[in-house]
């Protein structure tokens, strides 16, 4: 309904009308004492600061695979250099395959149990577990004089106790001889481990966190040696690596480095291969598939030594097989060139020998452009037991076919964006060093983040499966009880794939799109990976230089959507819709006339005209009188006199104003879920056209549970529709409409069968529709 203004009031509706506040909006407060207290080694700007420092830990490394028994022997000397200002009396390192001893704390804090009905073979892994002899042995430790080492070995973690303090700017060296049994990955789970095919009987090899590796001590945790439960990876320094790897004769090796005796563990023709790969615009194979099929039939004796190189990375992975098909194919990265490569069983073709290099030189390129150049000479990817799993220039990844060599779309899709994601950890966290014991976020979230990127750059309109704020809104309005802030310990995060990889990475999609920006964005996110690169940054790192360098205040995105478990759930609870009233009688009057004609009418005065027949003053006239014709729309010559001398009063700019036509409507919103959001409205004008407002999230500053804004307009709205593109995560779309839109929604029948994933390359080639059995 038309709602009459003066001038006057007009001048106060055309600002935001604000409900009242108790002055205290802990939406909108900074974050003070969450964040730690900026100091010499780490800047208020969120840089590293003018005395920041960080250890250096270098390995040389023996090591010998048992194939037949499924064992690794390996010795390492560890150099340890102390940069920081502190005297240092013992080391820790990390002993992580004592996740796989009997009784380990990862297995104990496990929670399981046993259901009704069905159980799986998966279900009682536990089993398996007490079966397995797994974790260290540790034959020694010695200094670098052969004398043994005093040490203590605490589950996961092993304190060394030094001869003397390790004083600051100065290093010590000491070697470590281990073994342990290697974990059958697809039956006792683990983040590398081997697995057999029975077909042919060999076995693929995915090898990492094989030696004992040092932990961090930095400026903000001292030593971080938090016992390592599965889910918490891994926090480590940066040094230069020198490993020696013995294998079976006939296997394939591929690794974190480069390969160092490439003339005395490849053939002539295999050289010959690796450098066409260099000059190569598609992956060129060093082993092809008929060279691996012949080298799964015979099993010759004797070994062979391949030795790799590595500078300035934190942590050496390896993968070995006589399975391995292997090509390769150099790219150029910002002026450097990198050999992208691919290691594969013939189970992983066509898929693999199709897609799995390209996906690696593009996630380099892509993830470049984002982040910082790719600074290593190789990035791998590997394909067998471990479906994703990531290592400095090496990453191990599933995706398999069907053994007819088809595939779903849903399985290409899963096999490139893991690829994606897991190459995408060079960058988060294997150069931009997070502590991944504490935070996972911080790596996976950020590489969930870029990894949507990338997917969105290979293919358009890619079915990402992290990435559009509609795809979280679902977890976050779920039971809080089921929830728990990103912020909180990895080993405390409920739901981890959505608290650790998916809320993050939306997160900063939303704050990419819709908050700041992709120019301003981009850069404070460029910014960060700089600062960070080969250091070891922590949260506050970030959410200081993502402000620092675009800005932009976002700390209360970070308290709402990082430190809480608010949802997003902004309702459009209300629209009043006011004209300005021209005081011309004889504008107005009929606008009042045409108002109170389109008015509906009530239930009985409809049926009155239809029911009654005549009243009183119809059959006796002589009752009707001056009001009986009497018509107060009309206009008299008093009327029009009143409005000359309004008129005259008037100044031009103030003529002007009321003569617009303007159309105000005062828009109330609520905030039901608690996150507030900038406000994305959508007017659909009546003559079909439209016009979007962006809201800074800052007009909830004073309120942040209701507060009404006014829009003004030339042409009458339709209707208005709250975050119509689906930028912000709201959790509830009916409440976002005016008016209320429906929404239909559709069910099928069917009969209770199980059905299998839908597959149409392989249906098309068997020539025939694959139906389900009913009951199977």
């Amino acid at each position: 309904m038309r709602k009459l203004f003066t001038c006057g009031l007009l001048l106060c509706a055309a600002h935001t009308l604000w409900a009242q506040t108790n002055g205290d909006n802990s939406k909108l407060k900074q974050l003070g004492t969450e964040l730690p207290t900026p100091n010499t080694y780490r800047a208020a700007s969120g840089a590293p600061g003018h005395e920041y420092w960080q250890q250096k830990a270098d390995y040389q490394i023996e090591a010998t695979l048992n194939d037949e028994k499924q064992s690794l022997k390996g010795r390492e000397t560890i150099t340890y250099t102390n940069n920081s200002p502190d005297v240092l009396e013992y080391l820790w390192l990390q002993l992580d395959q004592n996740i796989n001893a009997k009784g380990s704390d990862a297995q104990l804090t496990e929670t399981n149990k046993i259901g009704d009905g069905q159980q799986s073979f998966g279900a009682l892994r536990f089993l398996e577990q007490d079966k397995f002899e797994g974790g260290y042995k540790i034959f020694s430790v010695k200094d670098n004089t052969g004398k043994a080492l005093p040490y203590t070995i605490n589950k996961t973690m092993m304190r060394v106790d030094l001869p003397r303090p390790l004083r600051p700017k100065s290093s010590v060296s000491f070697s470590v001889e281990w073994s342990y049994n290697i974990n059958d990955q697809p039956k006792l789970g683990g983040r590398s481990g081997y697995e057999f095919f029975p077909e042919d009987g060999n076995y693929v090899y995915e090898i990492a966190q094989f030696f004992p590796r040092m932990a961090v001590y930095d400026d903000v945790n001292g030593w971080q040696h938090k016992q390592f439960l599965g889910r918490g990876e891994f926090t480590l320094p940066f040094g230069d690596y020198k490993v020696s790897l013995t294998v079976p004769a006939d296997h394939v090796v591929g690794a974190t480095g480069e390969l160092q005796n490439a003339s005395q563990v490849l053939s002539a023709k295999q050289l010959q291969r690796l450098e066409q790969a260099k000059k190569a615009t598609k992956p060129v194979l060093i082993v092809s598939q008929d060279e691996a099929v012949q080298a799964e039939k015979g099993k010759p004796k004797g070994t062979k030594t391949w030795s790799f190189s590595a500078k300035n990375v934190r942590d050496f992975a390896f993968c070995s097989s006589r399975k391995f098909i292997w090509d390769a194919m150099q790219i150029d990265v910002a002026g450097r060139k990198v050999m992208t490569m691919s290691y594969y069983p013939k189970e992983g073709n066509p898929l693999w020998g199709q897609y799995s290099t390209q996906v690696v030189a593009h996630t380099l390129k892509s993830y470049s452009k984002y982040s910082i150049n790719y600074p290593y000479p190789v990035a791998i990817s590997v394909h067998g037991p471990v479906y994703g799993m990531e290592y400095p220039m090496i990453c191990f990844n599933g995706g398999r076919p069907e053994k007819d060599g088809t595939y779903s779309e849903r399985l290409k899709h899963a096999m490139i964006s893991v690829i994606i994601h897991e190459v995408g950890h060079n960058f988060y966290p294997m150069i931009i060093n997070s502590d991944e014991r504490q935070w996972s976020w911080l790596d996976e979230g950020l590489n969930s983040f870029v990894q949507y990127l990338t997917e969105q750059l290979w293919e358009r309109n890619y079915k990402s499966s992290r990435g559009e704020p509609s795809k979280i809104a679902e977890y976050m309005k779920s039971d809080k009880s089921l929830q728990a802030p990103i912020m909180v310990n990895s080993e405390s995060a409920l739901q981890f794939g959505n608290n650790a990889y998916a809320k993050p990475a939306i997160g900063l999609n939303i704050l990419r799109e819709t908050v700041m920006g992709r120019e301003l964005f981009d850069f404070a996110f460029k910014t960060y990976a700089e600062r960070w690169a080969f250091k070891h940054p922590q949260p506050a790192d970030f959410f200081r230089t993502m402000e620092d360098a675009s800005g932009v205040d976002l700390d209360w995105f970070w308290r709402g959507w990082f430190y809480t478990t608010d949802h997003v759930d902004i309702a459009l609870k209300s629209v009043k819709w006011s004209r300005i009233n021209t005081q011309n009688p004889e504008t107005e009057n009929d606008l009042t006339r045409k108002e109170q004609a389109a008015q509906p009418k009530s239930y009985a005065t409809m049926q009155n005209e239809k029911l009654l027949k005549s009243t009183l003053t119809d059959e006796k006239p002589e009752l009707k009188d001056f009001y009986t014709t009497y018509d107060p729309l009309k206009v008299t010559p008093q009327d029009k006199q009143k409005y000359e001398r309004y008129v005259a009063s008037l100044s031009e700019d103030e003529k002007a104003t009321v003569n617009s036509g303007l159309n105000f409507y005062t828009v109330e919103f609520e905030n039901i879920g608690g996150m507030i959001m900038p406000l994305i409205v959508r007017m659909e004008f009546e003559d079909g056209t439209d016009s979007v407002a962006r809201i800074p999230a800052e007009v909830w500053k004073l309120n942040d549970k209701n507060i009404s804004k006014v829009f003004v307009t030339k042409k009458p709205v339709a209707s208005f529709t709250l975050d119509p593109y689906l930028e912000t995560a709201d959790a509830d779309l009916s409440n976002n409409s005016y008016p209320a839109k429906l929404t239909p929604t559709r069910f099928q029948l069917f009969k209770e069968s199980r059905r299998p994933q839908p597959n149409p390359m392989q249906q098309e080639k068997q020539g025939t529709e694959t139906k389900p059995q009913d009951g199977k």
